[in-house]
């Protein structure tokens, strides 16, 4: 049945399974390997899936393009869970490869700016090419398409390879964000250490129109975790934002800043409210005064104080 089913980015081996593997529930799921992050995302919107675990984000790279893109086109759906997970590469070979007989290399797009000062280092003359994901790069060089593949460690025995060099990384502590991602629903209930993330559609391209945007989550004392433009498909000059904003959409101020946007901008997207992965309500920073639930209400019945005469 498509409610115990689980998609992520596949093949077997990559990341994002490591990552799926962490929640609880996958315990009790069927998890299914797909080719992309629309094939993933695809198959919760037509309901063969409960949900789908994507890569979202890297502390080295940025967005992840593929599923910002996704997420903001075709049939809602909403993060219910984040999972962050640190990253570090082997570089995967066929049995009996010297590091002199690697002269061909792949792996996921996003892998390669995490290794690319290795690369340049210790195989200087190594051509890349880019694979569906890090774990299909694996699958590639078990066929002999590639002599070394940048994967997860792990991701070896799976596919008959050894790992020739481990802990490959150009940053320390680099991590990969990803997101559990369903059919709309209603959020669950704030935890005191939320994210909301939604994606912002500019109107008229006027001088200060990003402006007017921060400003309706400035004003309101909502710190911004992430912001990123993205094409959106209409020519050139025409972007619309990812946003993530500390907070959750049941808190006060996190609403108001999104009804702000609703009546300045032509479409919000709405993409969920959810617990911050790693972080606790001690973790989150004290708000601005006059941005707290009880400043809000305070300031709504004295409005309707004055409105009713009783000031």
């Amino acid at each position: 049945m498509s409610a115990m089913r689980y998609t992520y980015l596949g093949p077997e081996g990559t990341f994002t399974e490591a990552a799926l593997r962490t929640l609880p529930e996958a315990a009790t799921r069927e998890l299914v390997p797909m080719v992309s992050v629309p094939a993933a995302l695809d198959a919760v919107r037509n309901r063969e899936a409960a949900a789908a675990l994507v890569p979202i984000e890297n502390s080295v790279e940025g967005g992840v393009t593929a599923t910002l893109d996704e997420l903001a086109s075709g049939e809602p759906l909403t993060i219910y869970r984040e999972v962050l997970l640190p990253i570090t590469f082997a570089l995967l070979v066929r049995p009996g490869t010297k590091l002199s007989d690697v002269k061909t290399v792949t792996g996921h797009p996003v892998a390669q700016p995490q290794v690319r000062n290795w690369l340049r280092t210790h195989l200087p003359h190594a051509l890349w090419e880019s694979a569906a994901s890090n774990a299909d790069g694996a699958r590639l060089v078990q066929e002999g398409r590639f002599d070394a593949a940048f994967a997860g460690e792990f991701a070896a025995a799976t596919y008959g390879l050894e790992p020739l060099v481990s802990e490959i990384h150009d940053a320390e502590n680099a991590e990969t964000r990803f997101v559990l991602v369903g059919r709309p629903a209603r959020p669950a209930a704030p935890t005191g250490a939320d994210k909301t993330s939604v994606v912002i559609w500019l109107g008229d391209d006027h001088p200060g129109a990003l402006l007017e945007l921060l400003q309706e989550f400035s004003m309101r004392g909502v710190n911004l975790m992430l912001i990123q433009s993205r094409p959106t498909g209409a020519g050139i000059g025409n972007y619309c934002f990812a946003v993530d904003a500390e907070g959750h959409i049941a808190d006060r101020r996190v609403g108001e800043a999104l009804m702000g946007l609703k009546r300045i901008c032509p479409k919000v997207r709405f993409l969920g409210s959810y617990p911050r992965a790693g972080v606790s309500t001690a973790d989150v920073r004290t708000l601005r005064p006059g941005t707290s639930d009880t400043a809000f209400i305070e300031a709504a019945e004295w409005l309707g104080r004055s409105q009713d005469g009783r000031v």
